[in-house]
């Protein structure tokens, strides 16, 4: 597949009104319309204000090209890549039966269908992870598509990375042009839109292309996994119209996360621990070995952040940066869009318990599936708790799975490698194997403890 930057190149809006000659832009060969640069269509020079401000419209050289090949063209261009294959029939045929909520998802694969039939205004689908969020979205772009519809699909934390990028001084980019085409193109998805992922720049610009589209009523599609009520009242406000402009969907069952902080990194979390925020110098009493402990240990997790493979272990004491370090990776993955599995392992033992109750409305299996299956898992504190056997043996069930099959994880305790051996002999069988796991030993002392000794 394409990358963003190719297609967006490729993409680049041009006047109707320009006069310049297309051999005095360097025009390639291989460009056979100047005006429109063989993208198929165009916007016009128009003031603000103006009906068709902002909008784009069909290049004339599109008239003599037949359907197949337009075709062609549209789903080159969208961004799409394997989602081009999926449609609202494989969707309803292959997706239903496993889908986490059915009688969810089915309700709003009824409203996208609805959509797809007249798409006006905005859809929200809104839903946990693995929910079936974006195959709604790709439904809609494909059948757009088939519409005629120059279509553009693309994950918020990946278009906002190439604005960056592009409006760089270094950059060949142009970025207004890039800016603009996602701004006016006529059917435009926005795949997980989260709260996590945005610079007061980034918000802005989100904020900017959100604004025009409103203001010209352009279809737009949104996925969102976090909970609605988290996003930034300034993009709620837009996306929650009523029903008069924009439909909020739900998709997936509420019940498994969307209800509970287990799985999420709290907001508060988030926002102050980060690897911008992080002190490897420790506190005022830490001493030379420690620091440099502590910078191992950094750049130990920076690398996982980049290329989440295998385990890591961080020990240490109580506020030495554990918890700010394994936060900061999951930070980090978001941007990536790699689902992160957050538990404080107190707090999910009490959780598995609770609801593997008979009376508990939610699904002990789903809960313990999506702790075993997650991309990536964060178990804060281990041997922090105090555990049950039963509630020992579903720990130990979900490390083994994990470890067997190597899946990334990342494990915070303040008890020592040995400790844990003493107190947890089989799970800590699993820890000291140094194939998977990189054991990342914090000696500093608490970051908290800023007294001095006069």
């Amino acid at each position: 597949m394409e990358s963003l930057g190719d297609i967006l190149k490729r993409l680049t809006i041009t006047s109707t009104l320009t006069s310049t000659d297309a051999s005095e832009l360097g025009t390639p060969e291989e460009i056979n319309c100047a005006i429109c640069q063989d993208i198929g269509w165009v916007s016009k020079q128009l003031p603000f204000g103006h009906p068709d401000f902002g909008a784009a419209f069909q290049c004339s050289c599109q008239e003599s090209k037949n359907s197949n090949s337009r075709l062609a063209t549209l789903q080159t261009l969208s961004n799409l890549g394997p989602l081009s294959s999926i449609t609202f029939e494989s969707t309803s045929a292959e997706y239903l039966n496993s889908a986490q909520n059915p009688e969810m998802f089915q309700k709003a694969l009824a409203e996208a269908t609805a959509y797809g039939n007249d798409p006006t205004g905005w859809i929200v689908f809104t839903g946990p992870h693995n929910s079936g969020k974006t195959l709604l979205a790709a439904c809609l772009a494909n059948e757009a598509i088939q519409k005629d519809l120059m279509t553009y699909f693309v994950s918020v934390s990946e278009l906002l990375d190439h604005l960056r990028g592009a409006f760089a001084p270094d950059t060949d980019s142009q970025y207004d042009s890039l800016f603009e085409q996602i701004k006016s193109v006529p059917f435009l998805v926005l795949d997980d839109l989260n709260t996590n992922s945005s610079t007061p720049w980034a918000h802005e610009k989100l904020l900017q292309i959100l604004n025009h589209r409103f203001n010209y009523k352009l279809p737009t599609v949104f996925t969102i996994r976090d909970p609605f009520d988290a996003l930034d009242e300034s993009i709620s406000s837009k996306l929650q119209t009523n029903g008069e402009f924009s439909k909020l969907i739900e998709v997936g069952s509420k019940s498994l996360l969307t209800n509970s902080s287990l799985g999420q990194v709290p907001s508060q979390m988030a926002s102050r621990m980060t690897f911008d925020k992080f002190d490897p110098a420790g506190n005022s009493s830490s001493n030379r070995e420690q620091q440099n402990a502590l910078i191992q240990t950094l750049n130990g997790c920076t690398t996982f952040a980049e290329n989440p493979e295998g385990w890591i272990l961080l020990t240490g004491p109580n506020g030495s940066g554990k918890t700010h370090l394994a936060i900061s990776v999951a930070n980090e993955l978001e941007k990536k869009n790699i689902d992160v599995y957050y538990a404080f392992v107190p707090n999910l033992l009490d959780y598995l318990r609770a609801s593997f109750s008979p009376t508990s409305s939610v699904n002990f299996d789903s809960v313990f599936e999506s702790l075993k299956e997650s991309e990536v898992l964060i178990l804060d504190d281990l041997g922090g708790e105090s555990s049950t056997p039963w509630a020992e043996e579903k720990l130990y069930q979900i490390i083994v799975h994990r470890h067997e099959l190597r899946m990334p994880t990342i494990i915070t305790s303040s008890l020592s490698l040995d400790e844990l051996e003493r107190s947890k002999p089989r799970i800590a069988s699993r820890l000291v194997d140094g194939m998977v796991v990189d054991w990342l030993p914090i000696i500093s002392p608490n970051y908290r403890d800023q007294r001095r000794i006069n």
